[in-house]
């Protein structure tokens, strides 16, 4: 089902009201969806490099606000429906874990987490639960996201179809590098804290 959903996604790239589906989909997954933009965002970019950066602009603004769904959904709705999105994707027990680090580095891991390929939406959904101030995630959010889709949409602007290809062929270890330089900053971040 998830290769489905994900070819799926990616037909969206070709779609005429692309950049529209590019919005819809980095609004969703910082909320429900379980397929990232960048999907959509990196045949959208080859295709199209003059409006790599308007593209990456895209992202990052409806990532936002899809984070912000998020962070609503975890503050207001956690007993109906955050709990729900956590135990079907089963990240009940790193939200367990999370749960305390957030009240100490909840911005950090706003920023850290926003850059990989770790599912945004648990971090929305977390942020709101533990009632992170909304400036902090909000600002947090921002950085991180316009970090990560700005970065890959410059790669692709000036490297072009080679990047694409690194990029997909070395996708789970670029997401581990990412998550492991998450666990590295989020380490460190509590080695400088103690």
């Amino acid at each position: 089902m998830l290769k489905r959903l994900y070819n799926w996604t990616l037909s969206l790239a070709q779609h005429p009201k692309a950049p529209h589906w590019l919005g819809f989909i980095s609004f969703i997954e910082s909320s429900i969806f379980p397929i990232p933009p960048d999907v959509i965002l990196l045949p959208m970019v080859l295709a199209k490099r003059t409006k790599a950066f308007y593209y990456a602009l895209i992202c990052t603004v409806f990532s936002v606000l899809g984070g912000l769904l998020g962070y609503a959904i975890g503050y207001f709705l956690w007993d109906t429906i955050g709990s729900q999105i956590f135990e079907f994707y089963g990240y009940m027990d790193e939200f367990t874990t999370f749960q305390n680090s957030f009240l100490e580095y909840g911005a950090w891991l706003v920023f850290i987490f926003g850059l990989t390929f770790f599912p945004f939406k648990v971090i929305t959904i977390a942020s709101g639960v533990v009632m992170l101030d909304p400036i902090t995630f909000g600002i947090a959010a921002i950085l991180s996201r316009a970090s990560r889709f700005f970065i890959e949409a410059a790669l692709l602007w000036k490297f072009g179809e080679p990047i694409q290809k690194f990029i997909e062929k070395r996708l789970t270890l670029l997401t581990t590098l990412f998550v492991l330089l998450g666990i590295l900053g989020f380490v460190g971040i509590k080695y400088i804290g103690t």
